[in-house]
């Protein structure tokens, strides 16, 4: 007897080999990292996404990582969670953010999109904003660079081991709100 999924971790990002490294992909890399750490793989094709079943503590999760593009997240998760017969709070949605320096994180148990599209997308769809998200920090473009090049370019060497850090940091993250709550996932990670 397989246990059915208690939560849905999204990872948002956008698909195809060029955008892999970006830094708008940081939630495709952490759902990479949930992923591994449990010995899953994200390959599996339902809902509009890759996902894989991965067991957090004593909860069985969902890992998914949409393939419909950044702002065209909405429709894969809504259809998770309503195969699934879970809550929009049970959805934690892991993402980049321009507003937050390289490298920082910060938990909320709801919120606006802030801007950002895929959580423009996934509020839209869900009807709700009342979900976990852990935005990781990209910080914002040098004076004179686009947004756009920005999101949709790979760290630069400088930046690559603090990034590689924050994505482990984000991984431990989900997990602790998944087995200790958000409350407390707040605490130990917001301002670190």
């Amino acid at each position: 007897m397989t246990a059915e999924p208690r939560f849905c971790v999204a990872g948002l990002g956008n698909p195809g080999e060029e955008y892999r490294q970006t830094r708008h992909n940081v939630g495709f890399q952490v759902a990479d990292v949930i992923a591994a750490r449990t010995g899953s793989d994200i390959r599996r094709p339902e809902y509009g996404a890759l996902t894989a079943r991965a067991m957090l503590g004593r909860s069985m999760v969902l890992v998914m990582k949409p393939q419909t593009y950044m702002n065209a997240s909405g429709p894969a998760v809504a259809a998770a969670l309503q195969d699934l017969g879970l809550p929009a709070a049970s959805l934690i949605a892991i993402y980049d953010d321009l507003d937050l320096p390289l490298g920082r994180l910060r938990i909320r148990p709801e919120g606006g999109a802030g801007g950002h599209r895929g959580m423009a997308s996934i509020i839209e769809h869900l009807g709700t904003t009342d979900f976990a998200r852990v935005r990781v920090g990209i910080g914002r473009p040098a004076e004179g660079r686009e947004v756009l090049e920005h999101v949709l370019s790979p760290f630069d060497a400088d930046e690559r081991e603090l990034a590689a850090q924050a994505i482990e940091a984000a991984a431990d993250a989900a997990c602790h709100i998944v087995t200790n709550g958000i409350i407390p996932a707040m605490e130990a990670f917001n301002g670190r």
